[in-house]
């Protein structure tokens, strides 16, 4: 089944309150999928500050202070992810984070973002990461029930393997076995079995030949079969789209303040206006865009 909850905010107001919000939403989805969950928190000041890169890590057998030693920059340690920040390119942050921990788990890296994953029920993760305190001006969630591959840290969502990228799913890919195929003969390499770490390569390697979103997904489209629902984040960006037949569920809501995107309706049923806001079911393979 799974869980897939979105946050675009648009009154700066509001970013002060986007941890609590998306908390809310993904905790609202919890009995779509509660093996594990995963978040991505686009301007939090403290977890990304503003000028420096950000590298979001998983699988280390060491303390904050001895990655901090070995890596040379800010650790903090969110339960089992580990956020790594300097005054350097994320870039470079990876790079020196790999040569000390080459079996790490990279969750997300890239400018402004923080990625945090887990096995567990959201309201537990949520609590552990200290989520309700999270500040910025977009969020992207994911509440898992695992269909395609083992329940872990490298099988949960969001999948961000590009820089300030992230996608979540809902749904299965039928033939994602032959486009990982053709995108590892390519170079492309991976870190689990999940079907849907399959689109999130497939995008970046899109976004990277130098597409815009919309044009990554409409090429998603075109290549990939199966039924699913997919919202697709980067910086500044939010993204939503779903298969022709549509049957897995989505929601948008729209207001001066926000777009917001659910699995369901409740997801969104505690967002500030949200009586006020435009709400509808997005159409097959249409692609639902805005930027900051």
């Amino acid at each position: 089944m799974c869980g897939i909850v979105g946050l675009h905010l648009r009154n700066p107001d509001l970013h002060p309150q986007l941890g609590e919000l998306v908390t809310g939403m993904l905790c609202e989805m919890g009995d779509r999928g509660s093996d594990s969950s995963g978040v991505a928190v686009y301007g939090d000041p403290t977890w990304s500050p503003p000028g420096h890169g950000c590298v979001s890590l998983l699988q280390i057998d060491a303390t904050a202070d001895e990655v901090a030693d070995a890596v040379g920059v800010t650790v903090t340690q969110l339960d089992e992810t580990y956020l790594l920040t300097a005054q350097a390119s994320s870039k470079d942050i990876l790079a020196a984070a790999k040569s000390a921990y080459p079996e790490a788990l990279v969750a997300g890296f890239g400018a402004d973002l923080a990625v945090l994953k887990g096995v567990g029920h959201p309201r537990v993760l949520t609590e552990r990461w200290g989520l309700p305190k999270a500040q910025g001006w977009q969020g992207v969630g994911h509440t898992r029930m695992a269909t395609e591959s083992a329940v872990t840290p490298a099988g949960c969502h969001p999948y961000a393997v590009g820089p300030e990228q992230c996608m979540v799913h809902n749904g299965s890919f039928a033939n994602h076995a032959t486009i990982r195929r053709e995108l590892r003969a390519a170079g492309v390499s991976f870190d689990s079995e999940n079907d849907t770490e399959v689109g999130a390569r497939f995008i970046a390697q899109q976004l990277a030949e130098g597409r815009d979103v919309e044009g990554a997904l409409k090429e998603l489209c075109a290549v990939f079969d199966g039924f699913y629902t997919l919202l697709v984040s980067n910086r500044d960006s939010f993204a939503v789209v779903r298969d022709a037949i549509a049957c897995k569920p989505a929601v948008i809501a729209e207001t001066e303040d926000w777009v917001a995107m659910g699995s369901e309706y409740r997801a969104l049923a505690g967002l500030p206006g949200v009586e006020q806001a435009k709400i509808w079911e997005p159409e097959p393979e249409v692609i639902y865009a805005w930027r900051r």
